[in-house]
């Protein structure tokens, strides 16, 4: 196909979707764009920069019930996001009524990614993360304002580093210096305790991400699940991030993945008017 003329524009469709909540104000909002091809990647982090969401989901149809997927923070691309994948399932089953009962996604960095659509929820199967003990820096616990009780990283691509506090309210009360963060790390800080009337509670911030304070983060509980998996000798755990929209998820180890699952409910659709003077080789 040949490339549009320099100053074109299309009109690309958008819906913006709360993951992991039955709330149309609660759980993470993610935007999701079906493209026809890629544009190139400037436009897609040009895109995401303008939805300033925590994420935005990039899907190209590859056949039927097959599609590529990329996730942008504002300010730039991630190897994995959970909760824009349960956007993008939810769209393609509920908006677009794709009849399809699961949706294959071919992603950059983590490889398939598989969402299940299961009566009113939806359950998406990513790769369990392997981790190790992490030492607790100074400098987070300073900036965290807290006690740090232990430290786990996952053994490959340490992007997310899990901290663990004493308790639900720690976790709930924490008031984090960011700035003082984003300093001491360049990795997304995961706070997290036991809850209880869940399994367990967590926080992220990811502020050299573009994200201060994720609202839910699929991608964390990769890491949070197998955690708290070891501790509590459970496969299948109850989750609440606890941020000020709150979220709630169902954790289940499958071997060398996790199955998070969680309700989605659509706020907005929409269509950008997009300049267009390139395609993505």
């Amino acid at each position: 196909m040949s490339s549009p003329a320099r100053g074109a524009t299309e009109r690309l469709p958008y819906y913006i979707v709360n993951a992991f909540t039955d709330s149309t104000f609660g759980g993470n909002p993610a935007a999701v764009m079906l493209l026809d091809e890629w544009l190139a990647d400037a436009q897609l982090q040009a895109l995401a920069a303008q939805h300033n969401l925590s994420e935005t989901a990039f899907l190209v149809r590859q056949s039927e019930g097959v599609y590529e997927l990329r996730w942008f923070t504002p300010v730039v691309e991630v190897p994995l996001c959970g909760h824009a994948t349960l956007a993008a399932a939810h769209v393609l089953a509920r908006v677009l009524g794709t009849n399809e009962a699961s949706v294959q996604f071919n992603t950059r960095f983590r490889g398939e990614l598989v969402g299940r659509i299961a009566s009113d929820l939806i359950a998406i199967s990513l790769p369990a993360v392997v981790f190790e003990e992490h030492p607790v820096e100074q400098a987070v616990a300073r900036a965290l304002g807290v006690q740090v009780l232990s430290a786990v990283r996952p053994s490959a691509d340490p992007w997310q580093i899990l901290y663990e506090l004493d308790s639900e309210q720690s976790v709930r009360t924490l008031a984090p210096d960011i700035t003082a963060l984003a300093d001491a790390v360049e990795h997304c800080v995961i706070v997290t305790a036991p809850g209880h009337e869940v399994d367990f509670v967590s926080r992220m911030f990811g502020p050299h991400y573009g994200v201060d304070e994720d609202p839910v983060t699929g991608s964390a509980h990769c890491l949070l699940a197998p955690f708290w998996s070891e501790r509590l000798g459970k496969s299948t755990l109850s989750a609440w991030q606890c941020s000020a929209r709150g979220g709630q998820l169902s954790c289940r180890l499958q071997g060398e993945r996790v199955e998070l699952a969680g309700q989605a409910v659509t706020f907005a659709v929409g269509e950008v008017v997009a300049p267009v003077d390139e395609r993505s080789c």
